[in-house]
């Protein structure tokens, strides 16, 4: 992965030095409140229901054993022993005292990590396909992408004060795991018939209030005009972008309003501004890329003994191999998934004890490589089929064995009423009822593929627009009401969901869920995945059966 060089480092020695005076202000009563908070938001340092909340950024949701280890020893000396993966692929610690809060931002520079540019109106945390250098699918690595946007975008003077929050996605393989469509901006990494690389730009995505599927603006971008071509749609975003309301301010909105063509107009308009020239030197190109230079990997064969022997001797392995263990690009190898959701367990959530086992899994058998999905699990990219069975021998015995990938208790969360002043409902215990419904583990593979979103409020932080069940959290007069929603994907094949019904009471909500798998289990035909069941036969059949008592 990326090394920090000399800049990097003194960028975050100064910034950490800057907010413990900030801190010091504060606590000394220099600052109140209303002066403190674009301080504190700037690094990533949000007051929520019962805490300070820091939310830790991990680039392209790529971490080292020795950054893993660092989150986990923060959770245990200043938190409550956890820490909480989002949607953003970053580390979210829920109980902070301020007054600890610079010592934290000093122990993440050791380790070359920060919190900036986690809030705020700038371009938030790049993402990028957490099997990246892994899988066989992607036709080039989009860390490399990510990393440079990383370097491009970090304190960049004229992108800090956007109209709104501004999120970009990378991608490089058919399958979509980074959700590019519901970003302000994904990349789609793709090769022309010459062989050169370039990208399609999708711009205007996103959930919330309003949520839009991204347009395609340009259909090949070649990789050398990047981040002019970047440059130009920001700079028509910051130019028209309704910063005096909130509810309208983000990118998705004016790319609506101006339709895309008009917006590809323009921001084509902006970049025949810069001229022609390649953006980026190849000889920082090539010194990024070398930074993600492809691992070592052992001549294996593609059938492992141990793996086979393994497989056939223990069922609750083989569960495992079949839902949390990917094809890895090398024969020999495979890309496991380790699930942090347990069944019972807060989604995302990943206790001190178990980020260091994970830290001690990448470094034995994983080559130091440890990712971050967008989907709030981890994953060990590149280890030896040889070396699976002791790999979940060790995750199995921390509960980090759960074989449910993307199976019905793989749920998207948020922290919900439970943490968040934004919440208006709890999204964390319904998560829990209905994974406690689908405990059965040969049921939920007999259901097979199906993703459900649940988010507290309408920021839809749990992506619940793009769930094949969405689950949103309302309140109705003091009270939690849960409006679902079918038919979404965050996926290649990216859609909104369709409102079911009226909003249920919280006791009826798991109930509900496991009413709406009966009716896919009764009306899919072979091969059918929920979504593709519930694109064939549209919303009737499901509102019915979960309406009935009321009809």
């Amino acid at each position: 992965m990326y090394q920090y060089d000399a800049i990097d480092k003194d960028i975050l020695a100064d910034r950490s030095a800057e907010f413990r005076g900030q801190v010091a202000r504060r606590l000394a009563g220099e600052l109140n409140e209303d002066q403190f908070k674009p301080l504190r938001l700037r690094n990533g340092l949000y007051l929520q229901l019962h805490a300070y909340m820091l939310r830790v950024a991990i680039p392209y949701g790529s971490l080292n054993p020795a950054q893993l280890r660092k989150l986990a020893w923060i959770a245990r000396t200043y938190d409550k022993g956890y820490g909480h993966f989002t949607t953003r692929t970053n580390l979210q610690f829920h109980w902070i005292k301020l007054a600890d809060a610079p010592d934290i931002m000093d122990h993440l520079a050791s380790v070359d990590m920060h919190a900036i540019q986690t809030s705020g109106n700038c371009v938030r945390n790049v993402t990028a396909d957490p099997y990246a250098g892994a899988t066989a699918e992607e036709i080039d690595d989009p860390r490399v992408w990510a990393e440079a946007m990383r370097q491009w975008s970090t304190v960049h003077p004229e992108f800090s004060w956007l109209p709104r929050k501004f999120k970009i996605a990378v991608t490089a393989a058919p399958k979509d795991r980074t959700a590019a469509k519901v970003h302000d901006i994904g990349l789609v990494l793709k090769r022309a018939r010459d062989g050169s690389l370039g990208f399609e730009v999708m711009v205007g995505g996103g959930l919330g209030r309003m949520p839009y599927i991204a347009s395609t603006i340009r259909e090949f971008l070649p990789v050398n005009r990047l981040f002019s071509y970047l440059e130009a749609i920001l700079r028509v975003y910051n130019r028209h972008g309704r910063r005096d309301n909130i509810h309208k301010a983000r990118i998705k909105v004016l790319v609506a309003t101006l339709g895309a063509e008009e917006f590809a107009r323009q921001v084509e308009a902006e970049w025949e501004k810069v001229g022609t020239g390649p953006d980026l030197p190849d000889t920082e190109l090539a010194r990024i890329r070398g930074a993600f230079a492809p691992k070592t990997f052992g001549t294996l064969s593609p059938r492992s003994d141990a793996f086979e022997t393994a497989r056939a001797g223990q069922p609750a392995f083989a569960r495992f191999a079949r839902n949390n263990l990917k094809p890895h690009k090398v024969p020999g190898y495979g890309i496991v998934e380790v699930s942090l959701k347990g069944i019972g367990e807060t989604p995302g959530d990943a206790s001190a004890e178990q980020m260091e086992v994970v830290a001690d899994l990448a470094e034995r058998y994983g080559q130091n490589d440890i990712r971050v999905t967008h989907e709030q699990n981890l994953v060990l990219p590149h280890v030896k089929l040889d070396d699976v069975p002791a790999v979940w021998a060790a995750l199995d015995a921390v509960g980090l064995a759960t074989p449910n990938m993307n199976l019905v208790s793989d749920i998207i969360a948020c922290p919900g009423l439970d943490y968040c002043a934004l919440a208006n409902a709890r999204a964390i215990p319904v998560a829990q009822h209905i994974a406690e419904k689908f405990r059965d583990p040969e049921r939920a593979e007999r259901v097979g593929e199906l993703k459900i979103k649940i988010s507290g409020c309408i920021n839809a932080c749990g992506h619940h627009h793009v769930g094949h069940i969405g689950i949103l959290g309302v309140d109705k007069k003091g009270e939690e009401f849960y409006q679902l929603t079918l038919g979404g994907s965050g996926a290649e094949d990216a859609a909104v969901g369709q409102a079911l019904g009226p909003a249920l009471p919280y006791d009826r909500v798991a109930d509900a869920v496991d009413t709406l798998v009966e009716v896919y289990l009764r009306e899919r035909k072979d091969g059918e995945r929920f979504l593709d069941t519930f694109r064939r036969t549209g919303v009737a059949p499901f509102k019915e059966a979960v309406y009935a008592d009321a009809n």
